[in-house]
Parts: structure tokens; C-alpha cells; sequence
């Protein structure tokens, strides 16, 4: 297998161990967040909104086929919103809206999804 292959797995695997936490127990999201179960039932409503679209994001990248047209896009898609959230999740940590150990391991993993993301891309085989 290619390590870009490799990579864009691994990178599907996280989205969908994250989408299906997202969905199906946002209290422990919240708790790895530094939150306190059932501090703010708030949560549940978003972490359940993109735990459903990180499971579909991920079984995109696990499904995805080098021939499909649409894996460049897909690829391309996945760089955007990992440095996305790896800049926010920095962002959060400087404000103070995730505290220490909580900030420091969504920037790492945050970063680890960009860096599988950028090397899924830059393996993948070019259209046509």
C-alpha cells in the first residue's frame, strides 16, 4: 500500500472515530474538551452537527478509489478543513477557550489530520 493510501486511511479513521464520538456521546466530547458533563447541554446540539458530517467526511476518504474524479477535490477539501481546524483550535487555546492539556492535544491532533491530509494529497495521482 502507498503511503498516501496509508495516510488518507488513517486520516478516514480518525473522522470517523471523532464524527461517531461527535454523534453518539457528545458529553465525552465535552469532557476531553476540558468540559464538565452536563455543564452546558448546549453542546450536544453541535457536537452532534459535526459528528454526523465528520463520519460522512471520513467514509468519503475511506471509500475514495485513485480513478474516482472526484478524489483531488475530496483531497484538496481535506487539507482546507484540517489547517482550518488546526488554526482554530490554536486560536481556541490562545483565548483561552480550551484550557492547557485540552488545547495542546486538539492542536496535535488537529495538526497530525492536516499532516495525513497534506500527504494524502501530494501522493495522490493526478486526474487524466
Amino acid at each position: 500500500m502507498e503511503p498516501g493510501d496509508v495516510a488518507r486511511k488513517a486520516l478516514a479513521c480518525v473522522r470517523i472515530f471523532n464524527g461517531a464520538v461527535g454523534l453518539l456521546a457528545p458529553a465525552r466530547m465535552a469532557a476531553s474538551l476540558g468540559g464538565a458533563p452536563g455543564e452546558d447541554r448546549r453542546f450536544g446540539y453541535p457536537a452532534r452537527m459535526f459528528g454526523i458530517r465528520t463520519l460522512v467526511l471520513g467514509a468519503d476518504l475511506l471509500l475514495l478509489k485513485a480513478d474516482d474524479p472526484a478524489a483531488r477535490r475530496i483531497l484538496r477539501q481535506a487539507v482546507l478543513i484540517h489547517a482550518t481546524d488546526t488554526a482554530a483550535a490554536a486560536y481556541a487555546g490562545a483565548r483561552g477557550e480550551l484550557q492547557g492539556k485540552a488545547a495542546k492535544l486538539t492542536v496535535a491532533i488537529s495538526a497530525v489530520n492536516t499532516a495525513l491530509a497534506v500527504i494524502s494529497l501530494a501522493t495522490a495521482k493526478p486526474r487524466g
